[in-house]
């Protein structure tokens, strides 16, 4: 059992018989009062967000989490397939639990599965990522003095801003957690 006051983020935690990562978290302690928790939750399985102030003193299950390294098949419009590297077993996700983490998945990327109870319930991509760019506008000289940058659609779907001299074709490196261009790669 944990209180508000053990919270962290990305911690997965029972509530409301659901099950909640925790997104953010902040203490606030008034004068004359209790101290408490605001939190923001995000529910597994439906992505939907919900913030609470919690008392310092509520009990929490903590949930036992198991990590599995399973590498990204395909998907095929509402579910995406996996394949376990330990066991070599095949198993779905469904698009709903995803959500935003499906635009940066490709073809046999190696991803972090996380089980509870022995069931598949989400995945955590790689802090970066290497993508193929399909689509953006062609670079102009002269257009670097201004530090700025440009749209590029990536090969799954992800749109980010780039540098001008990225080109169709060229493969960049994206900062998952930030959603942001790293760098080229060769």
């Amino acid at each position: 059992m944990i209180t508000p006051n053990d919270f962290r983020a990305g911690l997965l935690v029972r509530f409301r018989n659901d099950i909640y990562e925790i997104i953010e978290y902040q203490r606030v302690k008034s004068a004359q009062r209790r101290a408490l928790v605001r939190t923001k939750f995000k529910h597994l399985m439906s992505g939907r967000v919900v913030e609470e102030s919690l008392s310092s003193d509520e009990k929490f299950d903590e949930l036992q989490v198991e990590r599995k390294k399973s590498q990204y098949l395909y998907n095929d419009g509402d579910y995406y397939h996996f394949m376990d590297m330990e066991h070599y077993d095949q198993f779905v996700l469904p698009k709903e639990i995803l959500s935003d983490k499906s635009s940066y998945l490709s073809e046999n990327l190696i991803v972090d599965v996380l089980y509870i109870d022995g069931k598949p319930i989400t995945m955590e991509v790689p802090n970066f990522i290497d993508l193929e760019v399909v689509e953006t506008e062609p670079d102009y000289k002269g257009d670097t003095a201004t530090g700025g940058g440009k749209p590029a659609k990536l090969k799954s779907g992800l749109v980010v801003s780039v540098p001008f001299f990225v080109a169709v074709g060229n493969k960049i490196k994206i900062d998952t957690r930030t959603n942001t261009y790293v760098e080229r790669v060769n």
